[in-house]
């Protein structure tokens, strides 16, 4: 416990458990320097690969990145969050990421290329099935990689009004409407083609979004319109240079509480790279590249604070984390923490 009573920070751990994971870790975040230290290991979910917290912080979500495809709910309490109950099915295989948007949490459907929807019970636990299964269509000139669709991340907009899901498959997003638990296509914007849009990240001023793109290394400037719903491409930047093609795999894209700073990370060169927005917001410039301190960051989160990132390397087996220079948005290397098969981080 802190001063006043108050818990201490904790950062959740995902993993591949079929790649030597743990499960879900719990570890205790230094608020003086970042460093992370395992408090404990939650098993019994195959691939719990990526985490969402409810907006009270007392539940956590994860995924079962597998090909029957569930999420799992915890209840949050001291050092190790509790299973509430079997995982629940979700209409959809191979999830890889969750949101919690409007009492429902949302998953994408890698495998199937869809979105489902599952309500929250008021106690924080999950309904026995989906609500909703939105399922994508589409495809893209990438062979093998976009022969269907590939949702790869949902999250809500800034405004929590809508639902925005990132499809690798098809080049394109889609903002969505929840309406009595039955989620709806409102507007689907297209990217360039054969690009493979994985995540997206909003500016904190909310009229801006940056989509990393995992086929063509760069990330794709957006316009965002929440009164309209709507996503307009503006500009495209690389986020690495001199990199031949197929030899650099983007993965994990966090923007700086404050807005100055956009971080992504890319596998196979195995690299953090920094990149500042204009003074308008509708560009970017690559600035600096960093080793990620492992190999094949798959996840890349900030802390609150803005103080810290976070880069979850799988295949080298730990989560790494930096102190980010106030003024250059350039991190310098920390330590770092084993965590096996390392899939993402979040704060609670």
């Amino acid at each position: 416990m802190t001063g006043g009573g108050r818990r201490q920070q904790r950062a959740y751990i995902g993993s591949f458990t079929a790649a030597g994971g743990r499960g879900v870790l719990t570890a205790a975040v230094d608020p003086d320097n970042g460093a992370l230290t395992v408090l404990s290991a939650v098993d019994g979910v195959p691939d719990p690969s990526y985490l969402a917290l409810s907006p009270a912080g007392d539940h956590l979500y994860a995924v079962s990145e597998t090909a029957d495809g569930a999420v799992a709910a915890y209840r949050v309490h001291a050092d190790k969050p509790e299973l509430t109950g079997p995982p629940t099915r979700i209409g959809g295989s191979g999830p890889t990421h969750l949101s919690v948007f409007d009492g429902h949490v949302l998953t994408a459907n890698y495998g199937s290329g869809s979105v489902s929807v599952l309500p929250v019970r008021p106690g924080g636990g999950l309904a026995g099935a989906a609500s909703s299964v939105l399922r994508h269509t589409g495809s893209g000139p990438h062979t093998p990689r976009q022969q269907g669709p590939h949702a790869h991340q949902v999250q809500p907009d800034p405004t929590g009004r809508w639902a925005v899901s990132v499809d690798l498959g098809t080049d394109s997003v889609r903002v969505c409407a929840l309406d009595g638990g039955e989620l709806t296509v409102h507007r689907e914007i297209a990217l360039r083609p054969g690009s493979g849009p994985r995540h997206l990240a909003f500016h904190p001023g909310g009229e801006h979004a940056y989509v990393l793109n995992e086929l063509a290394p760069t990330v794709t400037v957006c316009r965002w319109n929440a009164a309209e719903g709507s996503l307009r491409p503006v500009g495209e930047t690389p986020v690495l240079t001199g990199v031949p093609d197929g030899d650099a795999f983007p993965s994990g894209i966090a923007v700086s509480p404050d807005g100055r700073f956009v971080w992504t990370a890319t596998r196979g060169q195995d690299v953090v790279s920094v990149l500042t927005p204009d003074a308008v917001g509708e560009g970017l410039r690559l600035v600096a590249t960093v080793p990620c301190g492992g190999v094949w960051p798959r996840a890349l989160t900030v802390d609150p604070s803005g103080r810290f990132l976070y880069a979850a390397n799988e295949r080298s087996g730990d989560v790494t984390w930096f102190v980010v220079d106030p003024d250059t948005g350039v991190p310098r290397r920390g330590g770092s923490v084993e965590a096996p098969a390392a899939s993402c981080v979040v704060f609670g």
